[in-house]
């Protein structure tokens, strides 16, 4: 595999060695046919809230920063990742806590564990330690209550955030095309995040809480990457996070759409957290369960929040509704999100791991490919209408708007093709007099604040693989790669 970034794997030993001498490395094996049988055999359970559980504890400034950071510069408070390196023994009891109720999985402290989050702390030179020492605890506490319970073995899933950026949308809104993360930067601190907790020995990589699908394939590429260069191989597991009840992603996909822009990471297991309660969730994870060929899973929040952000929906009422779920045939883990505590996950070890857990179903061979929604290709499908206008060799006026950089034109130009019909859109850049990559990445970037053009997949067509390669990176949705030549 090629690298995306001369920065992602450089220096490597430097942050393993960091300040504190060199790291012992706690690989795993790979368990990915391990948790395989075992996903087939019985439904399995991930733990519940981290920060919930931290709450309880009423922590002050003091206890954040401990003796290592009582001179930063920067406030503390609230920064719960740093707990495993300045309170770890908190972290450790919460981890038992977890396991004492029966979960086959724990996921490790660094929701915010990378360096674009550590940002809002001055923590950004921590973020290899953060993720390291927070897999060292959790491993430490499976592995001590796999010895005790030897017919279950647990494992630990290491915690890839969303970060607090997105790059599919601008935080700018006089600019639409700008953006303050690009996938290159996030897969440089994503790959950071993945070497800490890869070196600390987890079982698992999850890409949690997905709100930007972009980001996600930044995440996926950053530990194909990661893993290839070092010769290993671990289980992955994505969640995304439904934002509302429009059924769509923050960044505006829908489920489907979702699923079909991340299958190629070959996820063991796929699924919804966060955002909505579980019964809020029920139709997303329905449609899942429809339509992948892996492992589904659902760790939602307790309920919706109240009018002070906290989460009330019992034990009972959770598992009453993924309960259903299970008996349903819709998951093969469950779990809980925001809100969630040993007595939920408790609850759902006694209550919803005893039903039968879903069965894999084999799903029709298609071309599958997303814009903010699906478009699935198959021999029922008839033609497919492909906009060329949106082409700078094709179309004499598309070229002169572009030359002119009059971009709010030529998404007119996108536009008309989707209201005429068009269910992809081709966009060619290539022309002497034309900046190929700057003007393929602008058009993207604008094209996806415009959802009634960004709903249908992108066709990435030119003959440089550095545009395409440019395009690629601006695109959450599932595209087509056209007009280059194999000859050189």
């Amino acid at each position: 595999m090629s690298t995306i970034s001369g920065n992602a794997l450089r220096d490597l030993a430097d942050r393993r060695t960091g300040g504190g001498g060199e790291k012992i490395i706690f690989r795993q094996p790979d368990k990915s046919e391990e948790l395989k049988k075992l996903l087939q055999n019985r439904i399995l359970v991930i733990d519940g809230a981290m920060g919930t559980m931290i709450q309880a504890y009423k922590l002050e400034e003091a206890d954040y920063r401990g003796k290592l950071f009582a001179e930063h510069a920067f406030p503390q408070k609230g920064n719960n990742d740093l707990l495993s390196l300045t309170r770890p023994e908190i972290i450790r009891e919460i981890h038992d806590s977890f396991l004492e109720s029966g979960v086959d999985v724990l996921e490790t402290n660094t929701f915010n564990s990378t360096a674009i989050a550590m940002a809002d702390y001055g923590m950004e030179d921590q973020v290899y330690d953060l993720n390291y020492e927070s897999a060292r605890i959790a491993r430490a506490a499976a592995d001590a209550y796999s010895k005790k319970t030897l017919y279950q073995p647990r494992f630990v899933a290491g915690v890839l955030g969303p970060t607090n950026r997105t790059s599919s949308i601008s935080p700018d809104v006089n600019d639409p095309s700008f953006r303050n993360t690009t996938f290159e930067q996030l897969v440089d601190v994503y790959t950071d995040s993945i070497a800490g907790l890869v070196d600390g020995g987890v079982d698992i990589l999850l890409i949690e809480t997905v709100f930007d699908t972009l980001n996600a394939k930044a995440g996926i590429f950053a530990i194909k990457q990661f893993l290839d260069s070092e010769g290993i191989n671990l289980p992955i597991f994505v969640s995304g996070a439904i934002t509302d009840a429009s059924g769509r992603t923050l960044t505006g996909q829908t489920t489907e759409a979702f699923w079909n822009s991340i299958a190629h990471a070959e996820p063991l297991v796929v699924g919804l957290n966060c955002s909505l309660g579980a019964a809020e969730l029920r139709p997303y994870i329905q449609e899942l369960s429809r339509i992948v060929d892996t492992f589904v899973s659902c760790h939602p929040n307790a309920g919706l929040p109240n009018a002070f952000g906290e989460y009330d929906q019992t034990p009972e009422e959770m598992c009453h509704v993924l309960g259903e779920f299970a008996k349903s045939g819709f998951v093969n883990l469950v779990g809980g999100c925001c809100g969630t505590t040993p007595g939920h996950t408790r609850m759902l070890v006694d209550r919803v791991a005893t039903f039968s857990p879903r069965d894999v179903p084999k799903i029709e061979a298609r071309c599958r490919l997303s814009g903010l929604e699906p478009l699935n290709i198959g021999p029922d499908s008839l033609f497919v209408n492909v906009g060329e206008r949106t082409n700078v060799t094709g179309s004499a006026r598309f070229a002169k708007l572009i030359k002119e950089e009059d971009f709010e034109t030529a998404l007119e130009v996108a536009r008309q093709q989707v209201t005429n019909g068009a269910q992809i859109i081709d966009i060619n850049m290539d022309e002497g007099l034309i900046d190929s990559e700057a003007a393929m990445v602008k058009f993207l970037n604008l094209l996806a604040a415009e959802p009634y053009i960004s709903r249908v997949p992108v066709m990435i067509d030119s003959s440089k693989w550095s545009v395409i390669e440019a395009g690629l990176r601006c695109v959450q949705g599932k595209s087509v790669v056209n007009s280059i030549s194999m000859k050189e």
